[in-house]
């Protein structure tokens, strides 16, 4: 049976990664945890189950990710976040396609949590991710803003039932900070870029119409709308700070 090495960064995750180290059991072989210096309890609750702990100071998504895939023992590696988790039905098929023996790589879907509310539209699912890969014949790539896996292509990427829970905002104002965020860094990518005056006005409600309604958020109910309605503030907050000038 091959045997497989998941790999996790954290920065305080004491409220998730119980959970997700609960749900690799029996199913990671060996996991590893790339701590950039918590301050909470993540070390202790990941060596009370038996993970390999490393700590360093952070690199970026996807360096880390990658210095993560570097010491892996074994042939293959699950990619996970601290904030998801295997659920049951995943679980059974990665068991399935190990005894049979690993070929390639597998991707599945991903389901979002948001506020105690699982999302299945809003364009949120199915969010297909490629996690499981063949070590050496994959690479994380780009830090801006979303990191994206590139996988070598001769290995052939096979599909996977079950999701992979994603325990996304416990709050609304959460959601909106991590918004803010995302809405500073994308500004770095659009800064002096033409037409921005039109893009504040345009895209914020373009972008809502379409998840709300092309994509179905309606019928995620307040959560949807919530969703939805923050998205849109966080387009329209990257353009306007793509407008101004970066602080000295």
């Amino acid at each position: 049976m091959d045997q497989i090495t998941a790999v996790i960064i954290t920065l305080n995750e004491e409220r998730n990664i119980g959970r997700c180290l609960y749900s690799l059991k029996g199913v990671a072989d060996e996991v590893i945890v790339i701590d950039s210096f918590s301050a909470d309890g993540t070390q202790k609750i990941c060596e009370e189950r038996g993970a390999r702990f490393v700590q360093q100071e952070w690199q970026g998504y996807s360096r880390t990710k990658n210095a993560g895939n570097e010491l892996a023992t074994h042939d293959f590696i699950l990619s996970i976040d601290a904030d998801e988790a295997l659920s049951e039905e995943l679980r059974t098929s990665i068991l399935a396609v190990k005894a049979q023996g690993l070929q390639g790589a597998y991707s599945f879907n991903r389901l979002a949590n948001y506020c105690g509310k699982w999302i299945k539209h809003c364009g949120w699912y199915p969010d297909k991710k490629v996690r499981i890969f063949p070590k050496g014949k994959a690479e994380w790539k780009g830090d801006h803003v979303h990191e994206e896996l590139v996988i070598s292509p001769d290995v052939h990427i096979n599909w996977l039932s079950g999701d992979l829970h994603h325990y996304s905002y416990y709050t609304r104002i959460e959601h909106r900070e991590r918004a803010m965020n995302y809405a500073r860094l994308g500004a770095e990518k659009v800064r002096y870029k033409r037409g921005l005056g039109v893009k504040i006005l345009l895209s914020p409600p373009f972008r809502f119409f379409q998840m709300f309604v092309l994509q179905g958020g309606i019928l995620d109910g307040k959560a949807g709308f919530d969703i939805c309605r923050i998205t849109a503030w966080e387009v329209m907050m990257k353009y306007k700070l793509g407008l101004r000038a970066p602080s000295a």
